[in-house]
C-alpha cells in the first residue's frame, strides 16, 4: 500500500504532539533523585566498604554486609546481656542470676553471646588476646581494674565510655570508665577477639 504525502505529514504532526505532550508533564508530579544521591553513605555498612551507593548495587552492598556484619551488633548484643543481668546482686564465686561476680558475668556473657570460652578467673582473663589502649576501645574488649582490696576488677565495655560489670555494691550495671573511682583505678584493656569476628559469631548465634 502507498502512503501519500498528505498521511505521512499528518503521522508526523500527530507524532510531534505527542511528544510535546510528554515534555509538557508537570515537573512537580516528578520524583527527581536529590543532587547527592549517588554520593551518600549507606547507614549501617563497615567502613571499608565503598561509601558510594546506587539503586543497582545497594542491594548487593546490603546481601554483602551479611556476611561482614557492622560492629555494632556488638554493642546491641551486650545491651541485651545487660537487661538480662542488670540488678543480679554481686557475689564473690557466684555464677548464677541468684549471685555473681565479675569475671563469672564476663565469662557467661562471652559464652552465650559470641560463643568464645573465657577463663573464669580474672587473674587468668587478662592474659586472653591482645592489649588495647585505652583511647582505642571497642565494643566488647575486656577492661579491667585494680581497685581497693584483694581483687583486681573485668568488665565489658560497651561503647560511649560505658562498661558491663558485676560492681560489688550495686551488683550487674553499666557504669562510665570517665567516673572518678574506675578512671583512679583504671588498669589495662584486652581485646579477646576482633569486633568485627565478634559481630559475625552474634549473626551466626541468631541465624541458629
Amino acid at each position: 500500500m502507498v502512503v501519500t504525502r498528505s498521511c505521512r505529514t499528518l503521522l508526523v504532526i500527530v507524532s510531534l504532539a505527542l511528544l510535546a505532550g510528554c515534555a509538557a508533564s508537570p515537573r512537580d508530579t516528578v520524583s527527581r533523585a536529590p543532587e547527592d544521591y549517588f554520593a551518600r553513605q549507606l547507614p549501617g555498612l563497615p567502613g571499608g566498604w565503598d561509601p558510594m551507593m546506587s539503586p543497582v548495587d545497594n542491594p548487593i552492598r546490603q546481601v554483602r554486609s551479611l556476611h561482614n556484619p557492622p560492629p555494632a551488633l556488638v554493642r546491641q548484643a551486650l545491651l541485651a546481656q545487660h537487661e538480662r543481668w542488670v540488678g543480679t546482686p554481686y557475689r564473690l564465686g557466684g555464677t548464677t542470676e541468684r549471685g555473681i561476680d565479675c569475671s563469672a558475668l564476663v565469662q557467661h556473657v562471652f559464652n552465650d553471646t559470641f560463643r568464645l570460652a573465657l577463663p573464669r578467673s580474672t587473674g587468668r582473663q587478662v592474659h586472653q588476646g591482645t592489649p588495647v589502649a585505652r583511647d582505642e576501645l571497642q565494643a566488647g574488649d575486656l577492661v579491667f581494674f585494680r581497685p581497693p582490696g584483694a581483687y583486681d576488677h573485668v568488665g565489658i565495655y560497651v561503647g560511649d565510655g560505658f562498661f558491663l560489670h558485676a560492681s560489688t555494691s550495686r551488683g550487674v550495671k553499666l557504669s562510665r570508665l570517665d567516673n572518678a573511682y574506675w578512671r583512679r583505678h583504671y588498669w589495662q584493656a584486652r581485646r579477646a577477639l576482633e569486633p568485627t569476628q565478634l559481630a559475625q559469631r552474634v549473626a551466626a548465634s541468631g541465624e541458629s
